[in-house]
């Protein structure tokens, strides 16, 4: 039986390894994406662990929701993404303060 504290751990590298992805790369809007859904993915991941771990199926329904969430968070980023690419040519984030209408 491996232990809850290192599937805790794992949780907590997979959330810094995201952080650092925003912190580090804030030019490229795909990083940036890719990066939220990591750490989505940390959360999601101790819900489960604490869910299992307390015998409550709240935490494991709980990520339902948040999957949810992060589906509609995904497909309208990378909306925003192609219709940057579209009218600038290039994903910069810079590139989003003229789109100001």
């Amino acid at each position: 039986m491996i232990p809850i504290s290192y599937y805790l751990i794992l949780s907590t590298i997979i959330f810094a390894i995201s952080i650092a992805g925003i912190f580090i790369n804030r030019k490229n809007i795909l990083i940036l994406l890719m990066s939220l859904e990591l750490m989505f993915l940390s959360v999601n991941f101790n819900l489960i662990t604490l869910g299992n771990y307390l015998g409550d199926l709240t935490g494991q329904v709980f990520v339902f929701f948040v999957l949810t969430v992060v589906a509609a968070e995904s497909a309208i980023g990378l909306a925003l993404l192609i219709v940057l690419f579209r009218n600038k040519k290039s994903i910069d984030v810079d590139d989003l303060s003229e789109l100001k209408g």
